[in-house]
Order: C-alpha cells, then sequence, then structure tokens
C-alpha cells in the first residue's frame, strides 16, 4: 500500500507539472478568452437555421408562419455576419490570445507587444498567393468552374477553423523567441528621461521585434523557394492529421479523457490534463462543426463523421453535472441515501450540479480518495462519450454542432447543441437514469466505509 501511494503521489505531481507547463497553461488560457465569440456564433447558426427557418418559410408557397424568403434572408444575413466576425477569423482571434497569455503567464512587461509579433508572424507565415475558384461568366458555360492564382488575398482557409492548429503553434512559438530576444540587455534601446512610458516601452521592444519577425520572414521564404508550401500545409501533414487522429478516435480519446478524471479523484482537476492535451483539440473540431452548419445546415454536418466527435459529445453527454455526472450521484443519495453527512452535501451540491458544476461533491462527499466512488465516476465519463458518440453514428440523434456553455443543464444542452433536435435531450435523461443505477451499489458501498470509518474515528 505504501509503495502504491508513493507511486501515485508521484504520477499526481508529474500530472500536475504537466498541466501547469507555462506553453499549455497559454494555450488554455487563450480558448477560453475567444470562447464567449463561439458560444455567440452557435447561437447565430441556432437561429439562422432553426428559428429563423420556422418564422419565414424560403417558399411563398408553403403552410409556413410567415412565408416570406426575402424576410428570411435579410435576417440570416445577421447571423452570417456574426459567424463572419468570429469562425471566419477565429485562428486569427486565438493566436493573439495565445500570445498575450504567454506573455502574461511568463510575466512579460509588455504582452500587448507579443500580440502584435504574434499576429505579424501568423500573417507573413501565410502564403503571398492563393487559389481561387472562379465561376464562368459566359451564359453558355454556367456550370464550369475554373481556378485561378489570386495575389495580395488572404483566405478563409488560413484564417478560419482551418488555421486554427497553425495560430497555436505560432502564438506559443514566435513570442517565445520574442521574449528571449528581448531579455537581451544590448538590443534594447535607452531612451531620455521624461519619454511617455508606452513610447519607452516601444522602443526598447524595437530591435526584438524585428529580429523575430525577420527571422520568420527567412522561414517563410525558405519554404516557399526550396519546397513551395508554407507552415500551415506542413502542420496540417504532420501535426493536425496525427493529433486529430488520435483524440477525434473513440478509443483514444476514452484513454486520455478518462486519465484527466481519473486524476479527479486524487485532488487534481481534471482540466490539469484534458484542458490542455484534449479539449483545445475537440473545440477546434466543434468549431469547424458549427462552421458547417452555419453554411450547409445539420445535413451537412452529418455527411461529415469526422466532425461527430467533438468537445460537445463530451459536455453534453459526458459532464452532466459536472467531471464524473456527479448529478447521478446526488440523484441516488437523495433516493436511496442513509449516511447523513453526505446528503447534507447533496442537498449544497445539487443546485450547483443542475449547471455542471460539481468541486462541492468532489471535496466535500467526497469523490477525491474515495474508492468506492473512483469507480463509477471514470466509468460513467467513459459511457456518456462512447453512447454519445455511437448514438450520432447510427443516426439515433444529429450530431453536436453547437457551441453552448458547459453550464447549460442537461435537456437543454442536448436540444440546443444538435440544432434543436429533442432526441438528443431524450438520450440525455435516458444516460442520466443509468448512471444512477450504476452509481448506487458504489454510494452504498461508500457509504458503509464512511461509517466505519466515523466509529473509528
Amino acid at each position: 500500500m505504501a509503495n502504491g501511494q508513493s507511486f501515485l503521489d508521484k504520477f499526481s505531481e508529474v500530472s500536475a507539472r504537466i498541466g501547469n507547463q507555462v506553453h499549455l497553461r497559454s494555450l488554455r488560457d487563450g480558448f477560453a478568452t475567444i470562447m464567449p465569440i463561439f458560444i455567440l456564433a452557435g447561437i447565430a447558426a441556432l437561429l439562422n437555421n432553426v428559428v429563423f427557418t420556422f418564422l419565414w418559410s424560403t417558399n411563398p408557397d408553403s403552410m409556413g408562419i410567415f412565408p416570406n424568403a426575402d424576410i428570411l434572408a435579410t435576417a440570416q444575413y445577421w447571423g452570417a455576419a456574426l459567424s463572419q466576425g468570429a469562425l471566419s477569423i477565429s485562428a486569427i482571434l486565438l493566436c493573439g490570445m495565445v500570445g498575450y497569455s504567454l506573455a502574461t503567464n511568463k510575466r512579460f512587461d509588455n504582452p500587448i507587444s507579443c500580440v502584435v509579433v504574434s499576429l505579424a508572424v501568423f500573417f507573413i507565415m501565410m502564403p503571398q498567393t492563393v487559389t481561387a475558384n472562379l465561376a464562368a461568366t459566359s451564359e453558355l458555360l454556367t456550370d464550369e468552374v475554373t481556378t485561378a492564382a489570386v495575389a495580395s488575398a488572404f483566405t478563409t482557409n488560413y484564417t478560419g477553423t482551418n488555421g486554427m492548429f497553425t495560430a497555436i503553434i505560432i502564438g506559443l512559438l514566435a513570442p517565445t523567441l520574442f521574449i528571449k530576444v528581448s531579455g537581451i540587455e544590448q538590443l534594447r534601446i535607452k531612451m531620455p528621461e521624461g519619454v511617455p512610458p508606452a513610447v519607452e516601452k516601444s522602443f526598447n521592444v524595437l530591435i526584438p521585434m524585428l529580429l523575430t519577425l525577420g527571422a520568420f520572414g527567412i522561414l517563410a521564404m525558405i519554404l516557399f523557394a526550396g519546397f513551395q508550401t508554407d507552415v500551415t500545409a506542413l502542420i496540417n501533414t504532420f501535426i493536425q492529421t496525427p493529433l486529430r487522429a488520435l483524440t477525434t478516435n473513440p478509443v483514444g480519446l476514452v484513454v486520455i479523457y478518462s486519465l484527466g478524471v481519473f486524476l479527479f479523484t486524487l485532488g487534481i482537476h481534471q482540466s490539469t490534463i484534458n484542458g490542455v492535451l484534449v479539449e483545445p483539440v475537440l473545440t477546434i473540431v466543434l468549431v469547424e462543426a458549427m462552421d458547417l452548419y452555419t453554411t450547409g445546415g445539420i445535413d451537412a454536418v452529418i455527411a461529415r463523421p469526422d466532425l461527430y466527435l467533438n468537445m460537445n459529445v463530451i459536455n453534453v453527454y459526458a459532464l452532466m453535472g459536472g467531471s464524473g455526472c456527479t448529478l447521478a450521484l446526488l440523484i441516488a443519495t437523495f433516493i436511496w441515501g442513509k449516511w447523513k453527512p453526505s446528503r447534507e452535501v447533496a442537498k449544497l451540491g445539487i443546485l450547483p450540479a443542475i449547471f455542471n458544476i460539481n468541486e462541492p461533491v468532489i471535496y466535500g462527499y467526497p469523490i477525491v480518495f474515495n474508492i468506492p466512488l473512483m469507480v463509477p465516476f471514470v466509468l460513467n465519463t467513459i459511457i456518456g462519450i462512447l453512447v454519445g458518440y455511437f448514438a450520432t453514428v447510427i443516426g439515433l440523434v444529429n450530431p453536436t454542432c453547437i457551441q453552448v456553455p458547459w453550464t447549460t443543464p442537461i435537456i437543454a444542452s442536448g436540444f440546443l447543441s444538435t440544432g434543436g433536435d429533442w432526441r438528443a435531450a431524450v438520450l440525455q435523461v435516458v444516460l442520466l437514469a443509468l448512471f444512477v443505477i450504476i452509481y448506487l451499489p458504489f454510494m452504498k458501498a461508500s457509504e458503509v466505509a464512511q461509517r466505519k470509518q466515523f466509529e473509528m474515528a
């Protein structure tokens, strides 16, 4: 037992160090900063494709509530504008916020300059010529589409969801180099007394910024002249594709995510691992699904099975009441629990659990180092991920494709995240009932153990 406890302590220490690594922590902070715009874009997509189409029909002869295609197009322009301001430039926003988060986490005295460096390098590494599809202008060739090289243009393939992996890497790498070079005292330009602080800071980082941007410019030139490629193409081939294959594979995701959930039973918050290794990748997949839903509706998302396993599958089906689906534990405690301290904690924790906040249960029930409850805590998470994913694969429910706040209660989260599919809400209720049944025998065992501990004390 002593050796086992020593192993757990060392394992927990290593896991905590990984989660607190400055670059991974900055990545998590960057995503958290821009998450509100993804939620707003999700609401806009939901209104465009569900509410507006319900109110105004595209066919004037149909029996819609207000059959008017012109009003529908006008209303949907609002949602499309929000998507353009969020999803189409999501990589740009993420790159800047990751750079800023890294600077603040490293306690750099001029974090705004890191935003400038990150964004400048992001555009430096883009190709200077992009390929565009051009529809034929001839009336005889209306179906013909040709391609042409366009200079002095940016494409949403780089600035939108497809460029988010590039944004992450540049947002971490460019400020790191810039901060390192800025620490060289000889490269600082000394300004006389009385110069405004903002001007002094800009001159302090002038040479480091020039050197950093120049170095990345040389890299972009080498990739173009020597290999006829760009950094986004390389990242997509060697980093994004293998990483997505791992985390969007149900087996790989279950192994990684359940490991993070298990750490929660040792007192280490699951976001320490999952928040930096899994959630950023799955959030990118969710944003891609939301972008596709915005332009093509739910049928377009259904046609893309590679987008089925995204962050909302976990939030909607595997985290009901928080990590470990502890809302089910509280329900089991209210119905069958006999141990008064547990029932008192359940009373205090039920309201936060409705909004998927369960720290009071984790540390108060407790879940931490409670051997009987460790099993269902991890097992329910695995079941939720697998059932939610395979129910989507077989067409039992629509894919999750709308970013909703993780605090959205069950039923509402299932309905909204799938574009208004009531079957997802029903599946949540069924899963919750299953989780209650799974928790029940382990909850009874936990009460017996706690009672014996109390008597021994």
